[in-house]
């Protein structure tokens, strides 16, 4: 007996429908959020994030372990 059969025979078709709905209904939720009016405030807030410097200069470690 093949794996081919018995996997055909397991049954497992919903799966791959269940996964996909699962996938579109966050994809929308995502698109929903992303486009959503009320979020602008917090969107160009997190884009202006790497123009702080002072903000950063705080927390910034170097790879051997010092602070600039």
């Amino acid at each position: 007996m093949r794996l081919t059969d018995i996997m055909s025979n397991a049954g497992l078709s919903l799966y791959p429908t269940i996964a996909l709905v699962i996938f579109v209904v966050i994809f929308a939720v995502v698109l929903k959020h992303a486009f959503s009016r009320s979020n602008t405030h917090d969107f160009n807030r997190a884009a202006s994030l790497p123009l702080e410097d002072d903000a950063i200069a705080d927390t910034t470690i170097r790879f051997d372990g010092s602070k600039p």
